[in-house]
């Protein structure tokens, strides 16, 4: 990099914004909105694929608070629960989230995140941000004298820099800052590896659940199983990451096509699809940061850390640490005395928000876990907060956090002693009656 490639006209704001996904354009769109100077820089031009295609219930309120939810009722696909399919049960089990414990959190729904993302750039831009599409950021600077200093390449190979007071990194698995603090690490505890791919022509639910996602377990992980309004259907495995690399020779979509016919009650759903394209391969699916906030800079949703995506948290949580980022952004600009407080409070919250669904996650493949999906029982309004949970209930003062804690004292303990019948109730699957 050299002093004379670069564009001199560099631009000035509050904050940077590197990212236009989900996380990015809704912490520009508050920020912009709370009068700050905000830019906005993605490396692609939108609308742009993107896999993750199911949001929760309580994104709604999120739409509402950034003026986007008509549009999104547009563009989706009614969702209002989730159907469990186990190859040691008969029979699937349909869990809907109205039946949780916040009753009006009762329905979201599966998206095109091409279209979807465009929604949520398109409105920051709206809210007064300058959102730049096609150049890429390749370093950043945080000078002694204050600031942030960044430097991208456009799509023509000529470079811009941009100097700002705040540096918000939403660049998702590129997780931009955290590889370039050696901050990042693999998710020991949960290494997982996805492989997906679209289909038309599945087999979906009927009436009120046609829109819920499936999950489907196999042996060594789970499927995804996402309608999307547009008569396509998103299927995606997720599994450790060496049975996807000891592929014996075969080609991804290949081995994909024997995932699927490894896995019976998945495969009947797709007996009449073809699929619209190659299948796709990732790894180094889940991983986290030792921080995700420090001095100028923050890092919100895909940015720091990553989870298993099995309970369809993945655009909740950046937006609500978007949202969380936002307040504390503010903070740090407006109240320097208070921005250490602000950071380090975002952070617990966020981590706290992601140790709760990754409790489950951890245990998702276990028999007691496994059980409580198939044959729920509403045991001390456990099932109700264990619903909410999955709708995005993640706040730190929910009422559903007893229940939650009493469900996982009664779930070592039943562990422990190999009762898990007891806890749960009889295997037989219970269906949750669907009204359409």
């Amino acid at each position: 990099m050299t002093s004379a490639s670069i564009d001199d006209s560099s631009a000035v704001g509050d904050v940077l914004v590197i990212g236009g996904g989900p996380a990015g354009s809704t912490i520009a769109a508050l920020l912009a909105e709370r009068g700050k100077t905000v830019v906005l820089v993605d490396k692609d031009r939108h609308p742009r694929f993107h896999i993750g295609e199911s949001l929760l219930p309580f994104n709604m309120p999120l739409f509402d608070q950034l003026g986007v939810r008509e549009k999104i009722e547009r563009i989706g696909m009614p969702k209002y629960g989730i159907e469990f399919v186990s190859p040691d049960h008969e029979k699937p089990s349909l869990l809907e989230f109205g039946q949780g414990w916040h009753k009006d959190m009762d329905y979201s729904f599966q998206v095109r995140r091409s279209a979807f993302d465009h929604v949520l750039l398109e409105n920051a831009e709206a809210c007064g941000a300058e959102v730049i599409q096609g150049v890429r950021v390749s370093d950043i600077e945080f000078p002694e004298k204050g600031g942030v200093v960044a430097t991208a390449t456009s799509e023509d190979g000529s470079q811009k820099q941009w100097r700002a007071r705040f540096l918000v990194d939403a660049t998702g698995r590129d997780t931009f800052l955290a590889t370039k603090l050696k901050l990042k690490q693999r998710n020991r505890r949960h290494e997982s590896a996805a492989i997906y791919g679209h289909f038309t022509g599945a087999e979906r639910l009927k009436g009120r659940a046609e829109g819920n996602i499936s999950i489907f377990w196999f042996d060594g992980g789970w499927f995804w199983f996402i309608p999307l309004s547009d008569g396509t259907t998103s299927v995606g495995a997720v599994c450790r990451p060496d049975k996807i690399k000891n592929r014996n020779g075969d080609d991804v979509t290949t081995f994909f096509s024997k995932l699927i016919a490894s896995c019976p009650a998945l495969a009947a759903r797709l007996r009449d699809a073809a699929m619209t394209g190659e299948a796709t391969a990732t790894g180094n699916y889940s991983y986290n940061s030792n921080s995700m906030v420090g001095d100028r800079y923050i890092m919100v949703g895909d940015a720091s850390t990553f989870i298993d995506p099995v309970f369809s948290t993945g655009v909740y949580l950046a937006m609500s640490s978007a949202i969380k980022g936002a307040d504390a952004v503010e903070t740090c600009l407006d109240q320097p005395a208070q921005a250490k407080e602000a950071l380090r409070r975002f952070e617990k919250d966020v981590q706290n928000g992601l140790n709760r669904f990754s409790w489950f996650i951890y245990r998702i493949t276990s028999p007691a876990i496994r059980s409580l999906f198939m044959g729920p029982r509403n045991l001390f309004r456990m099932q109700e907060a264990v619903l909410s949970l999955l709708a995005g209930d993640i706040a730190a003062k929910s009422p559903i956090r007893f229940r939650l804690t009493m469900f996982k004292g009664l779930y070592y303990g039943k562990t422990l002693t190999g009762n898990v019948s007891k806890l749960f109730g009889r295997t037989r699957p219970v269906t949750l009656s669907s009204r359409g």
